[in-house]
Parts: C-alpha cells; sequence; structure tokens
C-alpha cells in the first residue's frame, strides 16, 4: 500500500524522513508536544500537557530542501498543512501526505493556466484517482511553478 496508516505524529514523521533520504533531501523537523504548545490547542492552560481526555498532544513542523520547497505540519488530529512553493493545502489527511510528497518530488505535480476564471492552480494528483488542486495567484510563479506549467 503506497500510504500505510499513519497512527502518530512519530510515524508520520519517520515515513517523511524515508522520503528525504529516497529523494536525497535535507529534512529539519521541529516538535511541539503538549497541549499548551500545540497550534490548535490555544485555549490550553499554561503549563497543561494533555488534553482533557489526559491524551498528549504532538505536533511536528518538517521543512524539507531541494525543490519544490516544501514544509508539512502534521496536527495532532489526523491531518496536515502541506506547503508548496508558498501555496498552501490544508486538511490533507496525515495517511496522504507520503503519496503527496512523492507526487510533488517526482514529477506528477504541475500547474494548469485557466483562461475562465483566470488564474493558475497546482494540481498534485495521487494514487487512486484522487487529487488535491489549489489555486494560486499569478505574481505567486516561482520559478519551481513556472517550470511545470502544462
Amino acid at each position: 500500500m503506497d500510504h500505510p496508516h499513519l497512527p502518530t505524529t512519530e510515524s508520520a514523521v519517520a515515513a517523511l524522513r524515508e522520503i528525504a533520504r529516497e529523494f536525497h533531501l535535507e529534512i529539519e523537523v521541529g516538535h511541539d508536544i503538549g497541549a499548551d504548545r500545540t497550534s490548535r490547542r490555544t485555549t490550553a492552560d499554561i503549563g497543561a500537557t494533555t488534553d482533557p481526555d489526559g491524551s498528549l498532544p504532538h505536533e511536528a513542523y518538517v521543512e524539507l530542501g531541494g525543490s519544490p520547497r516544501i514544509t508539512v505540519r502534521l496536527f495532532p488530529e489526523d491531518d496536515a498543512l502541506i506547503t508548496v512553493e508558498g501555496v498552501e493545502f490544508h486538511d490533507v489527511p496525515r495517511d496522504e501526505v507520503p503519496a503527496f510528497l512523492r507526487s510533488c518530488y517526482g514529477g506528477l505535480a504541475h500547474v494548469r493556466g485557466k483562461l475562465f476564471p483566470p488564474g493558475y492552480r497546482l494540481i498534485v494528483p495521487l494514487p487512486g484517482d484522487r487529487t488535491y488542486k489549489e489555486v494560486l495567484p499569478m505574481i505567486q510563479l516561482t520559478p519551481w511553478l513556472s517550470g511545470h506549467v502544462r
């Protein structure tokens, strides 16, 4: 299976480290552990490390070197925010993050221009006919994005 179930933030980070090795990319990982440290737990009391159910939320921020420039924020709620060359893809299921990155680094991701409505979309195809699309303003066309227009 191309996207094994990634039950924890740590297992997702391990999968991203494997992709970095596969594509010969540098990887930097930062961890935020505890309810008072994770971005979606802004209502947590100062010093509160566990959620009301007693669990310890774990969030990671991953920056990958190479081209395209990609960052991934893995949330405790089994989803991620993936940013490709400044284009944000919200609510990507954690299990789909490895396939998403392979699509980007493997040359499948591309930019498609449209006349009506005018603009560009970054398209990231995944196995199983799943596709992520995000609109990007023309001023945001980086050299990598410009080089992948179809």
